[in-house]
């Protein structure tokens, strides 16, 4: 295991008739933790930020070549989010709200594996589309960087 600081870029895309039409960008910096399995497996954790909405909230990432599974759990037995990226596969689940669980689909336009470089640097970008039923659509595109590795 290894302390580590991770830049994490979220960006969201709303669509309208096919077209884009606005990005919101949170960027925020977080200390983690990497753990490598081997190979191009991988696993990091990172505490999640007031920025985020999820503030309490822990997310994982269980990384092997070009898939990813993000589980997001805080820690009092509340249900976990569980999302599954791997490019061109549909991926069925619940996001967990204050308000209780809603119907979530996820269709991964991209993932590039785990990039890490001499040093302890990496990157690692996530594109997908997100249906949270009957709420709203989005594009969404994830960028976790590892700035520092201890």
């Amino acid at each position: 295991m290894k302390d580590i600081m991770l830049k994490i870029t979220g960006r969201t895309v709303t669509q309208n008739n096919g077209k884009e039409e606005q990005e919101d960008v949170i960027e925020f910096l977080t200390e983690g933790k990497f753990y490598g399995r081997g190979g191009d497996s991988a696993l990091i954790s990172y505490p999640e930020s007031e920025l985020s909405g999820l503030e309490g909230w822990t997310t994982y990432l269980a990384i092997t070549g070009g898939k990813v599974k993000m589980k997001r759990s805080n820690g009092n037995g509340s249900p976990e989010t569980i999302m599954e990226f791997e490019k061109g596969k549909r991926y069925e689940g619940q996001y967990e709200t204050p308000f209780g669980p809603i119907g979530m689909e996820i269709l991964t336009n991209s993932v590039s594996p785990l990039d890490m470089e001499p040093g302890g640097r990496g990157r690692l970008s996530i594109d997908y589309s997100v249906s949270l039923h009957g709420l709203m659509e989005s594009r969404n595109k994830l960028d976790i960087e590892i700035v520092r590795s201890n």
